[in-house]
């Protein structure tokens, strides 16, 4: 089960901390990443990261600004995403996910997902 936190209203400029806790299976086992969807698009993805922490991957628009990481506790692993300096196209539902044996940018690799948290940001 991978559960979503964190998303809310910021201005522009602003910043968010996303959280996912994913539990219920050997999730540290698994590599994990964050997926958005804006309304009308596809789920594209943000950032992913390896099983043990030392790989991370970004999308060349939340580069510089959004920083990935986890905590694998012994049942629970804790994914979160540092948002910095938003902006108005930044604004999607945000979702972890888990489940490729890498890290990986491709959202097929991914088997389980959690529900989503809203991000939106005003300019």
């Amino acid at each position: 089960q991978l559960v979503e936190s964190g998303g809310g209203l910021v201005q522009a400029g602003g910043s968010l901390n996303l959280s996912c806790t994913a539990s219920g299976r050997t999730y540290s086992t698994l590599a994990m990443g964050w997926f958005r969807q804006a309304p009308g698009k596809e789920r594209d993805f943000v950032a992913s990261i390896s099983m043990a922490g030392y790989s991370t991957t970004y999308a060349d628009s939340v580069k510089g600004r959004f920083t990935i990481s986890r905590d694998n506790a012994k049942n629970t692993v804790y994914l979160q995403m540092q948002m910095n300096s938003l902006k108005p196209e930044d604004t999607a539902v945000y979702y972890c996910a888990a489940g490729a044996q890498y890290s990986s940018r491709d959202r097929n690799q991914y088997t389980y997902w959690g529900q989503g948290t809203q991000v939106t940001v005003s300019s």
